[in-house]
């Protein structure tokens, strides 16, 4: 008969006693540190915002015959003209108008979506009115010359699609609300240059919304906007008939 002394089966239970609490404390382990799922950020599965207007450019029909479609290409500037700025039914007969601003983007935002949101709905006309968001560098910070190439990739691909391209100045702000420092005025200058400048040698529509609406420290007046940047519907009555006159002679080239 073989003999276990005393002190071997304390040793052994001692051991097991250990690993049991070891197990024990790594089964805790586990529970405590499983991450917890967290709500995805939209702009990392979706950085353009394709979504946005996806639902609508499927069920928007091809133009129908004499149909001159219009597609406004920018940011919340332009989302807000279709609450406060160019009426549901152009003043011309046969134009119709597609409002696919979106708040708060950049052009490279806008050069991902411009098949879906543009090309891909047939317009005779694309109004490009972008740049603000640059500057405030809503994306992060930009030079003027990445912001110049995605004018021309946009201009670019209207082109090769027969759509003729109207380009808007960006307007004037002195400062903005929620990035405020960045000193925009004199930028929006020499971007609004460069792209009068793109637009004539591009043989395109440029339309000058800036010199009709800044003020005396580059900025807009507050009869035109609340916040300096975004128009008020005295803001946007200035627009009107130079958007409608830009759109106009993009048509006569047609």
């Amino acid at each position: 008969m073989v003999r276990v002394s005393a002190g071997f089966v304390a040793g052994v239970i001692a051991i097991a006693l250990g690993f049991g609490a070891c197990v024990a404390g790594a089964q805790q382990a586990v529970t405590t540190t499983v991450p917890i799922a967290k709500e995805v950020d939209p702009l990392r599965t979706d950085w353009p915002n394709l979504r946005r207007f996806h639902e609508e450019d499927v069920a928007l029909p091809a133009p129908a015959a004499g149909e001159k479609r219009v597609v406004f290409m920018g940011d919340s500037i332009t989302q807000g003209w279709a609450h406060y700025g160019v009426p549901p039914e152009p003043p011309v007969a046969g134009v119709t108008w597609v409002n696919r601003g979106i708040s708060g983007q950049t052009t490279p935002q806008m050069v991902l979506r411009f098949q879906q949101d543009v090309i891909h709905l047939k317009p005779s006309v694309v109004v490009i009115f972008a740049g603000t968001n640059d500057i405030a560098g809503n994306t992060g910070d930009m030079t003027p010359e990445q912001t110049e190439d995605n004018f021309i990739s946009m201009a670019e691909l209207a082109h090769a699609n027969g759509i003729q391209v109207v380009l808007c100045s960006i307007l004037p702000a002195f400062d903005f609300p929620w990035k405020p420092g960045r000193a925009p005025a004199t930028k929006i200058v020499a971007l609004n240059s460069w792209i009068k400048s793109y637009a004539a040698e591009q043989g395109y529509v440029y339309v000058d919304f800036y010199s009709a609406m800044v003020d005396a420290r580059g900025g807009l007046p507050a009869t035109l906007s609340k916040d300096g940047v975004h128009p008020l519907p005295a803001g946007y009555a200035v627009m009107n008939p130079l958007i409608e006159a830009g759109v106009a002679k993009a048509l006569a080239g047609k």
